[in-house]
């Protein structure tokens, strides 16, 4: 009985709730709209283009001039707001 009592304890922790943290980030909306007016060239990137994901430092990260903490970049033809130290990805602009 003590077994089967340990074993349901020892269950319950480690189906507790998810420890995934996310961190969400508000793109200012001057950013976006600098981001969505500026025309580069898309550069090819096989893998898929999601949050998160970093983008190898062949990728050119432009720089925005009113805003040093993001980077932005076209790549497959979807423009990308970048983290211009990290270069992962912060938003996909449908």
């Amino acid at each position: 009985m003590k077994a089967l009592m340990t074993a349901a304890i020892t269950g319950l922790v480690l189906a507790g709730p998810a420890s995934a943290q996310t961190t969400v980030v508000t793109v200012p909306g001057e950013v976006r709209t600098y981001i969505t007016e500026q025309e580069v060239p898309s550069v090819v990137y096989d893998g898929d283009i999601v949050v998160g994901t970093e983008l190898p430092s062949s990728v050119e990260i432009h720089t925005i001039p009113s805003n040093d903490a993001y980077g932005y970049t076209v790549v497959n033809k979807r423009r990308v707001i970048v983290d211009p130290h990290t270069h992962r990805v912060i938003e996909v602009i449908r």
